[in-house]
């Protein structure tokens, strides 16, 4: 390398180091430390290898960057804005604040270049190795011998925070188990976190760690040497495994005091810091947000190479669908998101009376979309026997078997999560994920991302009350759909018989504007009248009038609402009320958060305001449904954990019963019984 060109290195890295002190001084808040040390390694990658094209961020063959250290974020957006995607040095300069393209950690769909929400520790690492499934399976799917559409890298960059978290330890063991080649990972082994030396809580063996995984691993000691990073890159590309770099950087490079120090970690490094930073690198200090013209340059190459590259991949494409026009317009539709013609048609319709549980009536909804939406893949966390998520005869995703669209992710649930966002992220399919309700406790930090960022994915989850019966109060949730429930963004579903759960996955398969989470049971439920012809609306409604009660139906004398395996007993119960001469109608209500989503008329014509009498139905905690009880009802609910005992037993014990029911909604009508009635077979309170 000449002097010429490592003196433009030099300049270039601490253009990244100097924009990113300075926003997060300005900001006053920040942290400026990581991207101080990882510079030298963002730039290699960044302009040596990253193949990336700022004036189409979403061009399909793209390499994906991804911050998993996204507290960093300073390092991206200097990045974002030295390269060309739109971002200016105002942006910068507005970091942290509000309104800002330049958010504290950064987020995918609000900044241009930003591939996935990070900023909880070890997300970004797992959403990689679900990009790097989602890439593979897709280049096997539709390249073709001499025409090859898909093939690029995954690159993150993550902290020791990343590789403590239980999360990436999961994602590491499958990414390795799949071989996942297009994984590049650089490690800012910096020695620090927040409360001081990495020692103090960290000593594992890395590498060996690594290696042990199915990991091709290396080592650069000198995190400032350009030439052994780029080398170092360059020999994980040529690995058939997935590469993790470990990069040995120093946090809060060249200031005075909190160089190698916690002190650089979460907080600006002060006036006087910086400036003995800048003098350190040969700057002016007095200087801010200050960019060499030959630095800006040189990252600014990118735009053309980008369009360049761009037009490569549309003149091949175009080859493509020359010699392949089928697989070209489907490649099209999978990337645009769109759903073909009649993907639906397949779904099956039940009859009354006895039913199967609404988990195997998702599993025949699976297997009939299937046909239809080759986008639709996914697995369980080792329980597809019990959760019923295989697709029949599409074989296992592995590594020697790319074409496989049951995903096994063992017992890795946190590690599932962020796989299948990054699967969501990467674009061209419908990805599905499950396990039991209660173990969504384990990767409800992956669902609240999901969430965050909208994805189109599906959670499965099974065994969803106390009607899981047998394997008693450790698995079955009880407090967890009113826990999903309050997530913005998230759609949860819980149908009450097949032909509801057949309408659920219909508006999973249409919402695109977040995830959308199926509760379903283990048990057999009957399918019930009415169902078959209104199910399909009502459940895309969120809520609907399943049974009307008789005479004047508009001003009913009580409404019983129900969900889940609980309908059945408002729908028995109501046939008895009637008999006694009280007019009962029965709401199915699935889904608050498309019931709210309906104008006030709509709502206002299933749940009448005049008709005050009403009880709510659910084998959960009762948290929320006093929205819809209202101050004449009752919210008949349950706030303890279960019990181990036959799903038929364990129902009557709790009191979940057609003779309960009824008994409740004669009170609400006759007595004026109002408020909260909790289900407790346990009085002396012994669990």
């Amino acid at each position: 390398m000449t002097e010429v060109a490592a003196t433009l290195d030099q300049l270039a890295i601490d253009t990244i180091r100097t924009l990113s002190m300075d926003a997060v001084q300005k900001a006053n808040s920040g942290h400026p430390g990581a991207p101080m040390g990882m510079a030298p390694m963002a730039y290699t990658l960044w302009t040596r290898f990253l193949r990336h094209a700022p004036s189409d961020p979403t061009w399909p063959n793209r390499d994906r960057f991804l911050l998993s250290a996204g507290h960093a974020s300073m390092l991206l957006y200097s990045l974002l804005y030295l390269t060309g995607y739109g971002l200016t040095i105002e942006d910068l300069q507005s970091f942290r604040r509000w309104g800002s393209l330049t958010p504290g950690h950064p987020e995918h769909g609000h900044t241009k270049g930003v591939e996935a929400t990070t900023g909880p520790l070890g997300q970004g690492f797992s959403n990689g190795v679900g990009m790097a499934i989602a890439q593979r399976r897709l280049a096997a799917e539709f390249n073709r011998p001499g025409h090859t559409l898909i093939d690029h890298y995954i690159y993150v960059i993550c902290s020791d925070g990343d590789l403590q978290e239980g999360i990436s330890a999961e994602a590491a063991s499958l990414a390795g188990h799949q071989k996942l080649g297009k994984l590049v990972y650089l490690y800012d082994d910096n020695h620090i976190q927040l409360d001081g030396p990495t020692a103090m809580a960290f000593s594992d063996r890395t590498l060996e760690r690594f290696d042990s995984y199915g990991w091709h691993t290396q080592r650069v000691e000198d995190g400032n040497d350009v030439a052994a990073i780029e080398a170092a890159i360059a020999a994980a590309r040529a690995d058939e495994r997935p590469s993790l770099i470990a990069v040995r950087t120093h946090i809060g490079y060249g200031a005075p005091t909190k160089h190698d120090t916690q002190k650089a970690h979460g907080s600006p490094l002060g006036e006087e810091e910086v400036r003995g930073a800048k003098q350190f690198y040969g700057w002016d200090p007095d200087k801010h947000f200050f960019v060499p013209d030959e630095a800006l340059a040189l990252y600014r190459k990118a735009v053309p190479a980008g369009r360049e590259l761009v037009a490569e991949w549309g003149e091949a494409l175009a080859r493509y669908a020359r010699d392949y026009p089928a697989e070209a317009a489907e490649l099209k539709r999978r990337l645009a998101g769109q759903l073909p013609e009649g993907w639906a048609a397949g779904l099956k319709t039940y009859p009354v009376g006895d039913g199967p549980a609404t988990r195997k009536a998702s599993q025949d909804a699976i297997n009939a979309l299937a046909s239809s939406l080759p986008e639709l893949f996914g697995g369980a966390a080792d329980l597809s026997e019990s959760n019923l998520t295989d697709i029949a005869g599409a074989g296992i995703l592995e590594a020697d078997e790319p074409m496989g669209r049951n995903i096994r992710f063992g017992v890795r649930e946190h590690a599932m999560g962020a796989i299948t966002n990054g699967i969501a992220l990467y674009g061209g399919f419908i990805p599905y994920c499950a396990t039991f309700l209660t173990f969504s406790d384990y990767m409800r930090g992956s669902v609240r991302l999901a969430a965050m960022q909208r994805l189109h994915l599906v959670y499965v989850w099974t065994h969803d009350s106390i009607g899981v019966g047998e394997d008693g109060p450790t698995h079955e949730p009880i407090e967890h759909i009113a826990a999903m429930r309050i997530i913005p963004h998230m759609t949860v579903i819980r149908p009450g018989d097949a032909n509801e759960t057949a309408a659920a996955w219909v508006c999973a398969v249409e919402s695109t504007t977040g995830p959308t989470a199926l509760m379903l049971t283990r048990q057999a439920l009957p399918v019930l009248a009415g169902t078959a012809e209104k199910a399909g609306a009502g459940v895309a409604k969120g809520g609907y009038v399943l049974r009307d009660a008789s005479g004047e139906a508009a001003r009913p004398d009580l409404i019983l609402i129900g969900t889940g395996s609980e309908l059945q007993l408002a729908i028995a119960a109501a046939e008895a009320l009637e008999e006694e001469g009280i007019r009962t109608r029965v709401v199915s209500l699935p889904s608050w958060e498309r019931f709210e989503a309906q104008d006030a008329a709509y709502r206002e014509s299933v749940l009448p305001p005049a008709s005050r009498k009403r009880v709510t139905i659910e084998a959960e905690v009762p948290f929320g449904w006093e929205r819809y009880a209202g101050d004449e009802g009752v919210v008949f609910g349950i706030d303890r954990f279960g019990a181990s005992a036959p799903v038929g037993q364990i129902f009557a014990a709790f009191g979940f019963t057609a003779e309960r029911v009824i008994e409740i909604g004669r009170g609400v009508v006759r007595d004026g019984l109002h408020g909260r009635i909790l289900a407790d077979p346990d009085p002396a309170g012994t669990r």
